[in-house]
């Protein structure tokens, strides 16, 4: 049988969590490609990349790294900045919380396999 108080507490704490959830959902739509999730790993990792390298390292096309940058960087998630000739891409860290704990997992095991080897 339904409870009338907690499906009015529960539609209660959706419309006070529109925003937030919304953030998240396109947080997780952006993320949940596999290649910007390495993307995003790598930016974690080394703090700053050009798509050149990322092209290089993920075995992919210029364009198609820039493809990927470009919807990162509409999401809010990444930002860019020119030296010279050469785009560098870095995370915006305020907009990832959510994922944060996840890229950090994942070079925590990436450091414990570099150790083993």
């Amino acid at each position: 049988m339904a409870d009338p108080v907690q499906i009015k507490e529960c539609k209660e704490s959706l419309t006070r969590l529109e925003a937030p959830l919304n953030d998240m959902t396109k947080l997780f739509n952006l993320s949940g490609n596999p290649a910007r999730m390495k993307i995003l790993f790598l930016l974690y990792k080394e703090g700053q990349m050009c798509p050149c390298d990322l092209s290089d390292i993920l075995d992919m096309s210029v364009g198609g790294i820039s493809q990927h940058l470009r919807k990162l960087k509409d999401g809010g998630i990444i930002s860019d900045k020119k030296v010279g000739q050469t785009v560098f891409y870095s995370l915006n860290v305020e907009n990832m919380k959510t994922i944060l704990p996840v890229l950090e997992n994942l070079l925590s095991d990436d450091n414990k396999k570099e150790l083993a080897s």
